[in-house]
């Protein structure tokens, strides 16, 4: 099979295709064809060697993708040869063919298409354990999504609305902020021209945001955290901007306010049977077009370093898919 490795921990420049066997699947796993597999954020971390997990090069980024499952392992009961199904893992989808748990997996409905199924799951995923499992987001209650035109972004956006929230988006640019109003958000705030913190307490008539959705971090962390509401949830989700902040503590007593870590890699592996029911839950929603990822451009395995880069670059709207 065709797989994109990583080779040096140098970027997306250490990425090459090669010819690997065929995996094969032990006990509890499930053979995958990948017929397309989501990039994010966190792949171009791996390929740095700057994410959580650090496996040693080669390896084979990707943490999702959709295609037909080709062969169970032992004790595989809920999934079946010729089934469409969609999975996440920490690495290893950037393949034609991939293994991985039958639990990690689950069926992608047959009006749900294979780029669309690998371009959901992980940010989808991620952010109903976020708003949901950690910060009990409620009906009536206004979200603030930063870095709300990315993949996790405008999921927040989406799935916000759906939960009932009022949802203000901040992003870097008009054309992002429009996208943003396009996939339903409430407000916008260009937070490279505009205050971020008095606009949203201008927003919010002084009270602040109840949840703060931030996979970003760096300069922005703060102000946002200042535009809290009283017992706020501070969501952590990720350091797109590249420097992890430093909060003044002071701020969470003076707001009654919490900061919640969001790692939904240790949540997958500590809870797969609660995960893989958001899973499901995200894709009947993708069914019925509540929900609508965004596929922004999709790419061949040759050209899987150009990919990378434009995230690297924060180009992307929504997701970017490779296909094999």
């Amino acid at each position: 099979m065709r797989a994109v490795r990583c080779h040096e921990l140098i970027g997306p420049a250490g990425l090459k295709v090669d010819e690997l066997p065929d995996p094969v699947p032990a006990a509890g796993e499930v053979l995958i064809e990948v017929k397309a597999a989501g990039i994010n954020f966190p792949d171009l971390l791996l390929t740095s060697g700057k994410y959580q997990f650090k496996p040693a090069p080669p390896f084979i980024p990707g943490g999702e993708a959709a295609g037909i499952v080709r062969a169970v392992g032992a004790g595989v009961t809920s999934l079946a040869v010729g089934d469409r199904v969609a999975t996440t893992l920490i690495y290893g989808a950037f393949a034609e063919k991939l293994v991985t748990p039958e639990l990690a997996t689950v069926k992608l409905p047959d009006s749900v298409g294979f780029e669309i199924g690998a371009a959901t799951l992980l940010t989808y995923a991620t952010t109903i354990h976020a708003l949901v499992d950690r910060a009990n987001l409620q009906k009536g209650e206004t979200l603030l999504v930063l870095g709300a035109a990315g993949g996790v972004g405008v999921a927040a956006i989406e799935l916000g609305k759906l939960l009932g929230a009022r949802v203000i988006a901040a992003a870097s640019t008009g054309a992002k902020l429009a996208f943003c109003k396009a996939h339903g958000a409430d407000e916008v705030i260009n937070y490279t021209t505009e205050d971020l913190k008095e606009r949203v307490k201008a927003l919010t008539g002084g009270n602040g945001a109840n949840v703060i959705y931030d996979p970003v971090g760096g300069p922005f962390a703060e102000p946002a955290l200042r535009a809290i509401a009283w017992e706020g949830r501070y969501l952590v989700v990720g350091f797109a901007a590249g420097d992890i902040p430093k909060i003044p503590l002071n701020l969470t007593l003076l707001k009654g306010c919490q900061i919640v870590g969001v790692f939904w890699g240790q949540f997958v592996m500590r809870e797969p049977t609660k995960n893989r029911a958001n899973a499901e839950r995200i894709f009947a929603w993708v069914a019925d077009g509540s929900l609508t990822p965004h596929v922004d451009a999709t790419f061949p395995f040759a050209q899987a370093q150009e990919a990378l880069e434009k995230v690297a670059r924060r180009e992307v709207m929504g997701k970017l898919v490779l296909i094999p």
